[in-house]
């Protein structure tokens, strides 16, 4: 009984011995590799300049070890330096004064950024009140002043005066859906009494290039492009039933 009770205090103290050499020996292998980076990088320097990386890996390694074996092990710093880096890299993690967070909400993500911007560009008679309920809309939560600050930030200008800047692509684009336009061409036909002119009114969606043929007539008039019109806009079955703008000449 004795002797397995001896056996047994002797691995005890062969595996706690085991686990202090083990901890001299991480810290001396982190030395050994924080000296060979900065002796990689640096020649002919009097002082070693250590990076906040080289002190966080040293300062871990060497709290581990007791204060005998700093004294035993540290080369490069001294063992007091292990400590106060240590105690630095403690103190910094529950420290709020090195953040980096400014004050006030969290900057949204670009992702959002960037859909309030799609949307002031498409459309450019939408003011800050309109985008924010439509990134809401989206299920993304977004104030008025975020959108305008968004806005701010990218070089746009308020609505109204956005709306004033609006470019001819830019207008085609925002409206491209309902984008309709029309025009006459006339085709000559031979008939009795020699060659008549037709006038053809067509109307095209520019999105589809779907084109209607809204009506021939050798003479249109006023009642005729009224009739005309009333086909078209015809809530049911009217070709501009979905239009919002047509172009056409003069």
């Amino acid at each position: 009984m004795l002797a397995s009770t001896l056996q047994f205090l002797i691995v005890m103290i062969g595996c706690s011995l085991n686990e202090r050499m083990q901890k001299q020996l991480d810290y001396k292998t982190q030395e050994v590799l924080v000296l060979k980076e900065i002796l990689a990088s640096v020649t002919r320097k009097a002082r070693i300049d250590f990076t906040e990386d080289h002190r966080k890996r040293l300062a871990v390694v060497g709290k581990e070890l007791t204060a005998k074996e700093r004294d035993r092990c540290c080369e490069i710093v001294r063992p007091k330096t292990i400590l106060d880096w240590f105690r630095r890299l403690y103190a910094k993690k529950y420290d709020s004064s090195n953040s980096s967070r400014k004050p006030g909400r969290p900057r949204k993500s670009s992702d959002v950024r960037s859909l309030v911007i799609k949307l002031a560009q498409d459309n450019l008679s939408w003011g800050y009140t309109k985008i924010r309920d439509a990134v809401r809309g989206l299920g993304i939560d977004i104030c008025r002043n975020t959108v305008a600050n968004i806005l701010d930030e990218f070089g746009m200008v308020p609505a109204p005066e956005r709306d004033k800047k609006r470019t001819w692509k830019q207008f085609m684009h925002s409206h491209w859906d309902s984008l309709y336009a029309c025009d006459f061409f006339s085709v000559e036909v031979l008939g009795l009494f020699g060659a008549v002119r037709h006038m053809v009114l067509f109307v095209i969606k520019l999105q589809t290039r779907e084109v209607e043929i809204a009506g021939i007539r050798v003479a249109p008039d006023d009642a005729w492009m009224k009739q005309v019109a009333r086909n078209l806009t015809d809530p049911i079955d009217g070709f501009l039933r979905n239009a919002t703008h047509l172009i056409h000449d003069r």
